[in-house]
Order: C-alpha cells, then structure tokens, then sequence
C-alpha cells in the first residue's frame, strides 16, 4: 500500500467537483477508501434520532467524504503535487514546485 501523501491537518484546495476551488483544513483521512474529510466543503444533511449523547436528534450538518485525488496539498498559499525524498536517513514529504520539505 502506497503512503498517503495528503495527512491530518493539512491544508488542501479542492480540484473537482461541485465544491471546485475551496480551500479548507482536513479533519481526517480515511486510507483503505482512499478518501478525506475536509473542514467546510462537501456538508451533508444527516437525519439523527435521539440518544444518550444527542437528547434533542434532528437534522445534523457535517462534512462528507471527497476522494483524495481531488484535492491538492496548498504550499504559500499555491496549490502543488507532493512527493517524497529522503533527508538523509529519513523520508520526508516535499512540495513539487518549490522543492521546499513540508515535514
């Protein structure tokens, strides 16, 4: 299995699809589905009865799952393709377009 190159907290630009353009902070990373949970883009309705943790139920808004291939990492405020090098004895993440180490 291929490492993720987008992580948790991350900020990314979305590049498909209906929320096209928007920026936000990723929530999650769901790795087996190859999907993000980005902070913002994508909410969906969720119908909820009541229980211990929500008495009230109703309608809840929260974000839904994009595919990771649409969404980019954002670096200096440009969206850039991410790869990976080693620095030195230990494999680091880096932005493409500048070649500076995110991590």
């Amino acid at each position: 299995m291929a490492t993720m190159k987008i992580k948790k907290g991350d900020l990314v630009k979305v590049i498909a699809g209906k929320e096209k353009d928007k920026e936000g902070k990723v929530i999650a990373v769901n790795s087996k589905k190859n999907t993000v949970l980005v902070e913002g883009i994508n909410m969906i309705t969720k119908h909820t009865k009541p229980s211990m943790s929500n008495q009230q139920g109703g309608i809840v808004h929260q974000e839904g799952p994009i595919d990771i291939s649409n969404v980019m990492y954002v670096h200096k405020g440009t969206a850039t393709r991410v790869g990976f090098k080693m620095d030195g004895d230990k494999k680091v993440r880096y932005a493409k377009s500048t070649g500076d180490v995110i991590d």
